[in-house]
């Protein structure tokens, strides 16, 4: 839908602040605060779809958001700088929940972006992927950009405790920990039980086996 100037100003004003947070570190205050870019990100794109916009195509704003975040994060832990996997994970999944609560509430407010432009999971509206009503184009951005984000975050993960002692049940908790973002995943990909299973089976078990890999036991010279 068409937006008049206010309202695209206070648009472009909530992304300028966005932009400032996911920059924060070139200010030089030695501050945390760059981790609220994850939290932040959530502001302009829920204005967006509270004004009518694109649902799909907001979500599609949200990941590139939390991306171009998780991408900050990830070189500055690559080469050890100021940022810790844990406050990445923390943060980033304060955003996620946040916005879960969100899309409870605007789809509830305006019965217009609920079905078929989103389904529900139990409170929460989330965008309906698989509705013919989207452009094909945009869906199938969606599903790529959602792949690349769940992706993103467990690279951090991995360069945390790439050569560290890590014990089998602490692998196998941080793969259990990532089943319900690849449940996800696997729905938006193949929609039916069977295939979003198997695909997330498949998902936990290359996960599994990367964690075995690039970690230690601590009894190797035993």
């Amino acid at each position: 839908m068409p937006f008049d100037p206010l309202t695209i100003i206070v648009l472009i004003t909530l992304f300028i602040i966005f932009m400032i947070f996911l920059v924060f570190d070139l200010f030089g205050r030695n501050e945390k605060y760059g981790y609220l870019a994850y939290i932040v990100a959530v502001i302009p794109v829920n204005f967006f779809w509270g004004m009518g916009g694109d649902p799909l195509f907001t979500y599609v704003l949200l990941f590139l958001l939390w991306i171009a975040t998780i991408l900050r994060d990830t070189v500055a832990v690559y080469r050890k700088k100021e940022k810790e996997i844990n406050e990445i994970l923390l943060y980033l999944t304060l955003g996620v929940l946040i916005q879960l609560i969100i899309s409870a509430i605007i789809p509830v407010n305006n019965p217009a972006l609920q079905y078929p432009y989103t389904e529900q999971f139990w409170f929460f509206w989330l965008p309906n992927v698989h509705s013919t009503i989207f452009d094909p184009a945009i869906t199938v951005t969606f599903r790529i950009i959602a792949t690349l984000l769940i992706f993103l975050i467990i690279i951090p993960l991995i360069l945390d405790i790439k050569d560290e002692e890590i014990a089998l049940p602490i692998i196998i908790i941080f793969v259990a920990i990532f089943i319900i973002p690849f449940l996800y995943l696997s729905y938006i990909w193949i929609p039916e039980p069977t295939g979003f299973w198997t695909l997330t089976f498949l998902f936990s078990v290359i996960l599994f086996v990367i964690l075995l890999l690039i970690t230690r036991s601590g009894q190797e010279t035993k």
